[in-house]
């Protein structure tokens, strides 16, 4: 590879696997390998720039997160075997490079929720399912990031006029009674311990493809601050709101339930009855309590 790139300046990497049915190990190992070889090959080439795309979600989400995150802020998500982990694998691969690398410069884009037409990840899933799952006692903030704004930043980024790390992403935010009016999908309020408690059984048991910190990202806020590309003269085209209309357009009439999609006669069954899983579990638990009250 060094020898294929020996007469480029600048090389962008976006040769990832991020499929939310993916293979775990099988995907780390060939985004690690991917990212790997990228860096070490550009060094050895004496390629000036290189740009990879990760996410905003190293940030991690949490309910006393700042709204927005300033791009300084640590990076606090949780390792884990979904993508989230694959990203912190990489962004720690960036670090080493760059201690045995002085020469190289690497440029990282962290964006928010990506969408647009092929888009396909557990934020555009939490869509595609019959009830928008909330955790009490905390609303989400809904950002955005359009595929067509995250490539006109990869060409500020090629030219230089962003380094080090930048976030990407639709400006502001849109509140959670903002997204339910939008979509026209009501809510589902869940105890946070009863959520992601019965998330990380079922995908202990291989019935949804992401573990339970996932979920995180759909019900805390991760807001960004695009600073760096802001003051590089950078404006996003797409706002929040239009983003999100997309998102709902190209749904496709898809079904998904806590992250995993349904076959068309499973969905048909599991919509009417608004459950598998989290949404059964939390049927359960009022019945419960309603027989105690009674």
């Amino acid at each position: 590879m060094a020898n294929r790139i020996s007469d480029i300046d600048v090389l962008v990497h976006l040769a990832g696997d991020y499929a939310v049915d993916s293979d775990p190990a099988e995907r780390r190992a060939y985004n690690l390998r991917a990212a790997q070889t990228v860096l070490t090959a550009s060094a050895a080439a004496r390629v000036r720039r290189v740009v990879l795309v990760t996410s905003a979600m190293v940030y991690g989400a949490a309910p006393d997160n700042e709204v927005p995150l300033p791009e300084d802020a640590p990076v606090a998500a949780e390792p884990d075997t979904g993508v989230v982990g694959d990203f912190l694998e990489i962004e720690s691969l960036v670090r080493r490079s760059l201690r045995s690398h002085p020469g190289l410069e690497v440029t990282v884009l962290r964006p928010a929720a990506v969408v647009g037409p092929g888009v396909d990840t557990v934020i555009t899933r939490h869509f595609e399912s019959p009830r928008l799952l909330t955790v009490k006692g905390c609303s989400p903030h809904w950002q955005f990031c359009h595929i067509d704004d995250l490539v006109s930043a990869l060409e500020l980024a090629a030219r230089g006029a962003v380094t080090g790390v930048a976030a990407v992403g639709c400006d502001g935010w849109l509140e959670q009674e903002q997204v339910e009016e939008l979509s026209g999908i009501r809510s589902l309020e869940l105890p946070a311990g009863l959520t992601f408690g019965t998330a990380q059984r079922l995908h202990r048991l291989g019935i949804t493809p992401a573990p339970a910190t996932d979920l995180h990202y759909v019900v805390y806020p991760w807001v960004v601050d695009c600073a760096a590309l802001r003051e590089a003269g950078w404006k996003p085209s797409w706002t929040n709101e239009a983003a999100f209309e997309q998102l709902l357009e190209l749904r496709e009439n898809r079904t998904t339930v806590v992250g995993r999609r349904l076959p068309v006669k499973e969905a048909t069954l599991t919509a009417a009855g608004a459950t598998v899983a989290v949404i059964g579990t939390a049927a359960i638990v009022r019945q419960v309590r309603k027989k105690r009250r009674g």
